[in-house]
């Protein structure tokens, strides 16, 4: 897991003015909540008093206010209020908690999970359709027990298609069936890659989709990653039909996953198909989860030796290089040296202020320095 991306917290709308959300991202507890003009605002969840839980509090004006002993903290993680030290009390400022930058876009509530600067930051992926005429989005959400690695790379992998989807390929009866040439097309992104290529498929299944395409035959796709945990997912079923999706996902921790897909679509447009779209979404998301939470090991290998890699794979080893290029930056979290002090120490992870602001209550999480091949040197010579 990774510090320095933008990851999604929550859905725009599950983010009510009077209540905030606990949420759980990349091993971590952290704190969202709106102020009064609306805003939202992320905070680690964890109070810098003696460790209540933030998101158990109350919402108090432009504060979240601890359960326990009342501090109010603002959106910039600074305490505003300190009960036991009197109305007009200098507040010190050690006292202060993480806070992370928040986009509210797409209709869900981003928070960049990292200490770079703000011209620095590797931006939310970019939905060219969002707010287009002619386009229609519809966004829907799900959790499942899987390494987040396990579902970015299941989604570049253009072989499964074939054999996990029965609405994509044809259940492996084909025995001309081949991954063809793919086609490397990064969609504009500086942290990511893709691909297109076309491949057989089986018709729409009914109604107004059978009528956009009524016969098996080729289709062309394209798909890629953008930063660690962002796809993209282009499928053109006809010349007239488009379905452009971004799946975003949330690491829970190195075991569990949460994803918000957002499908954008340029046919049948009218509201009434909404339903039918994420149902479809859904069967075929239901699909992948079940094999992810099947895979053996649940974390992807730190070595490619430990699979057996084909042609295929293209995309997913060049994701694995990015994965390294972010090791070496510093910025994969130390999970090991985290479970071992599980319940002896609380972690934040490092927000923008502390390269401006020394001396922190809580520790930043460890982060793994020098890359995969550091930590493996590390495990052995344990």
């Amino acid at each position: 897991m990774y510090i320095n991306f933008w990851y999604p917290m929550a859905t725009a709308e599950e983010l009510t003015a009077d209540k905030p959300l606990k949420v759980r991202a990349l091993g971590q507890d952290l704190v969202v909540f709106r102020d009064e003009a609306g805003k939202a605002a992320c905070l680690s969840n964890t109070c810098t008093h003696r460790g209540g839980s933030l998101a158990d509090g109350k919402i108090k004006g432009d504060c979240i206010e601890c359960p326990y002993h009342g501090w109010q903290f603002d959106a910039s993680g600074n305490v505003q209020r300190l009960p036991s030290l009197g109305k007009d009390a200098n507040i010190p400022g050690r006292t202060r908690t993480d806070a992370y930058p928040v986009e509210e876009r797409y209709g869900l509530i981003f928070a960049f999970l990292g200490d770079l600067p703000e011209a620095e930051r590797p931006p939310i992926i970019n939905i060219k359709e969002w707010d287009q005429e002619g386009w229609r989005g519809t966004l829907q959400h799900y959790g499942f027990k899987a390494n987040y690695e396990r579902s970015i790379e299941n989604g570049i992998d253009p072989a499964h298609n074939e054999f996990v989807h029965d609405t994509h390929g044809m259940e492996g009866e084909d025995e001309e069936y081949k991954v063809n040439d793919m086609r490397l097309d990064n969609n504009g992104s500086d942290y990511g890659q893709g691909f297109w290529h076309t491949f057989k498929a089986p018709p729409l299944p009914e109604g107004q989709m059978r009528e956009l395409r009524e016969k098996a035959g080729d289709l062309e796709a394209g798909t890629g990653y953008h930063g660690p945990n962002q796809v993209w997912t282009y499928i053109h079923p006809s010349p007239e039909f488009w379905l452009h999706q971004y799946l975003i996902e949330r690491p829970i921790d190195e075991n569990n996953s949460y994803v918000y897909l957002i499908c954008m679509r340029n046919c049948v447009l009218e509201e009434k198909n909404d339903d039918y779209v994420i149902s479809r979404n859904q069967y075929v998301a239901n699909q992948d989860v079940k094999v992810l939470e099947n895979l053996h090991p649940v974390i992807t290998p730190e070595t490619n030796t430990k699979e057996f890699m084909t042609p295929s794979d293209k995309c997913i080893l060049i994701y694995r290089e990015h994965l390294k290029e972010w090791d070496e930056q510093g910025w994969r979290i130390d999970s090991r040296a985290i479970e071992a002090n599980e319940g002896r120490v609380a972690y934040a992870i490092p927000s923008p202020e502390r390269r401006n602001v020394k001396g922190w209550v809580l520790d930043a999480v460890p982060t793994v320095k020098g890359g995969r091949g550091a930590e493996e040197k590390l495990k052995a010579a344990s």
